[in-house]
């Protein structure tokens, strides 16, 4: 076949994804944090299931968060619950590097990272029915109607996230955007295996901070949506 013509006929299936790689510049505690703290408290991919009982050194309700940003929300999550272990998965470095300094800042030891696709992650490192609870915070809206089937919330990603929950754990999802809060509010009601826990949207969990981002868009009037379920 010519170099010059591509290939033709079906093209296959495009297989989720719960990220889009950005270019981001890291600053030099960043640096650091990665280089010190990254040997410890990161986690390499691995297709086969992580040992998280020796990863953290005991036995703990367990919390997976999907694409965690800069981190700070995070690291105040776990700080506030030393009883609980968290995974935060995120693909950009500078945002793992971030959340590393914070590590390092508050001397946590419950928490653990994976840059990798959390679609990936789900599949093949966590047990299934061995979460205590998923977040998945402010997730990229996607704002074009043409963009829309690239949300992370769809039915199919919703499907394996309640495989890895524990009968009775939490799926919490926030987003800034309403027409994304309306999806989401579609997508989990639709999910036999979920149960909404508010009817509709849900208050704020005192243990979601709010975060810089957040406080100014509500200072501007921007609304804010929870939705926190549970598997029955």
């Amino acid at each position: 076949m010519s170099p010059s013509k591509p290939p033709t006929g079906p093209h296959p299936a495009r297989p989720i994804r719960s990220f889009v790689v950005r270019a981001g510049r890291m600053g030099p505690g960043q640096v650091r944090a990665l280089a010190e703290l990254g040997p410890r408290f990161m986690l390499p991919y691995a297709p086969a299931l992580a040992d998280f009982d020796t990863v953290f050194g005991r036995r703990a309700p367990r919390v997976l968060e999907i694409g965690f940003g800069m981190g700070a929300a995070t690291a105040a999550i776990a700080q506030a619950r030393p009883d609980i272990d968290f995974i935060g998965v995120e693909v950009h470095i500078p945002g793992v590097g971030a959340l590393l300094k914070e590590i390092g800042e508050r001397s946590l030891t419950n928490l653990r990272i994976v840059q990798h696709d959390a679609v990936e992650v789900l599949d093949h490192m966590v047990a299934p029915d061995s979460l205590a609870g998923v977040h998945v915070f402010f997730p990229d809206p996607w704002h074009k109607l043409k963009h829309n089937k690239r949300r992370l919330i769809q039915p199919e990603f919703v499907r394996r996230l309640v495989t890895r929950l524990t009968p009775g754990g939490r799926l919490h999802c926030a987003t800034d955007w309403q027409p994304y809060a309306e999806q989401m509010l579609h997508v989990l009601s639709a999910e036999p295996a979920l149960q909404n826990t508010a009817e509709g949207y849900a208050p704020k969990p005192d243990y979601r901070p709010l975060t810089k981002f957040e406080n100014r868009g509500l200072k501007l009037g921007h609304g804010v949506w929870d939705l926190v379920f549970t598997k029955r």
